[in-house]
């Protein structure tokens, strides 16, 4: 009777390690792959979900037009997406499931910051490059220790630019004097930018007369703030917000009477935000954009955007399909699916001609230098103001 029971432990646990065997060799890539995994942690549902499915088209249609031209190093790219949820808990999730269960050599997304920040540790730790299309954050790629994240990328410029940008476009072009700041409370992209912006403004001897907050996906009525700001009588508001909030916010700016300009981030450049305000009341308003409306360039790929999803493409989508082209790239430069060589590749980028203007690669921040530009709303439509270009 023990005899039987001790073989049968032993067949037991044999199998127990053969199942174990099985279900972990898929996290090392095997010697005769013939494709290149690519992984996609985009916000495909939730709050900003224009925003990830925005991206992740872009992304696709990257992968796509890389396939029909031979892939990568021989080999066919694949796609696996995976929905962060616009959550940054999901992010994690989903950014741990691609790392070892489907054995991705590179991830683009996510698209905000504080769902790309929920991504690090993880691509940190399994070692695999990360781009992301639209996280500004600064501390994304260098974090507040001034410490280097080794593995995270981005297609965009960052948000002390951004509000630097916006900064110097209201004093220089719309000549304001006086502003007035709306901030989420909750959201790193709207501080972040705001601060920037408001330490450009003073520094240039210019005056922040109110600052507002609001909490996204809680507030829906912003008059009392508004009747604060109205009574400091600002020549401009800035509102580093994303489209659903800053709809409203106009449409009930406009409602009370006023009629200052409105300046945003790129938080504005993607979603149903003229649905929300109405046409009329996004005239006045400008935001900074990642592409300019006039490139030849931005209207081929809009194309080609519109044929396979149709779809408008905006700064999303460009960023988004930027991002995939960029780790491609990285991918054939560095002649190999070698995650290392692959990091190295990104990190000495230069020249890379993105849809959103030309990338090189800062190797000491892993922030491409590139160029912004405003965009203005007129009557509902996007119209290219200027372009500004970093110094």
């Amino acid at each position: 009777m023990k005899t039987k029971k001790i073989f049968t432990y032993l067949f037991v646990a044999l199998m127990s390690l053969t199942l174990i065997a099985g279900c972990s060799s898929p996290q090392a890539p095997s010697a005769e792959a013939d494709s290149v995994i690519i992984g996609g942690n985009f916000e495909l549902t939730g709050g900003v979900a224009e925003f990830g499915k925005k991206g992740e088209n872009g992304a696709k249609l990257a992968i796509k037009e890389a396939n029909e031209a031979g892939g990568v190093l021989g080999m066919q790219i694949e796609y696996v997406g995976a929905d962060n949820k616009s959550e940054a808990g999901e992010s994690t999730a989903a950014t741990t499931k691609l790392a070892t269960q489907d054995n991705v050599i590179g991830i683009v997304g996510p698209m905000t910051s504080g769902n790309t920040l929920a991504a690090i540790p993880v691509v940190t730790e399994y070692n695999i490059p990360l781009v992301t299309p639209t996280g500004t954050n600064s501390t994304l790629t260098v974090g507040e220790d001034g410490k280097l994240n080794d593995w995270v990328f981005r297609a965009c410029f960052i948000d002390p630019f951004q509000g630097e940008v916006a900064a110097n476009f209201a004093m220089d072009t719309l000549g304001a004097t006086k502003a007035a700041l709306v901030i989420d409370q909750k959201g790193d992209y709207a501080k972040g930018l705001a601060k920037s912006f408001e330490e450009t403004f003073v520094n240039a001897g210019m005056e922040i007369v109110a600052s507002e907050q609001y909490v996204a996906g809680q507030d829906t009525d912003f008059r009392s703030i508004l009747t604060n700001i109205k009574q400091k009588d600002p020549d401009i508001i800035f509102i580093p917000g994303y489209y659903n909030e800053v709809g409203m916010i106009i449409k009930q700016a406009r409602d009370s009477n006023m009629d200052v300009a409105i300046l945003g981030g790129d938080g504005w450049g993607t979603g149903p935000i003229v649905d929300i305000a109405g046409a009329e009341a996004m005239n006045k308003t400008y935001y900074v954009d990642h592409v300019a409306a006039d490139d030849p360039a931005l209207a081929t790929f809009a194309a080609a955007f519109k044929a396979e999803y149709n779809q408008d493409a905006d700064s999303f989508a460009a960023l988004g399909y930027d991002a995939a082209k960029l780790l491609i790239a990285a991918i054939e430069k560095a002649g190999s699916t070698d995650k290392e060589a692959i990091r190295v590749a990104l990190e000495t980028m230069s020249g890379f001609p993105g849809i959103s203007g030309d990338i090189n690669v800062d190797p000491a921040t892993h922030n491409p230098k590139k160029s912004a530009s405003i965009l203005e709303f007129v009557d509902g439509e996007k119209i290219f103001s200027t372009r500004v270009d970093p110094k």
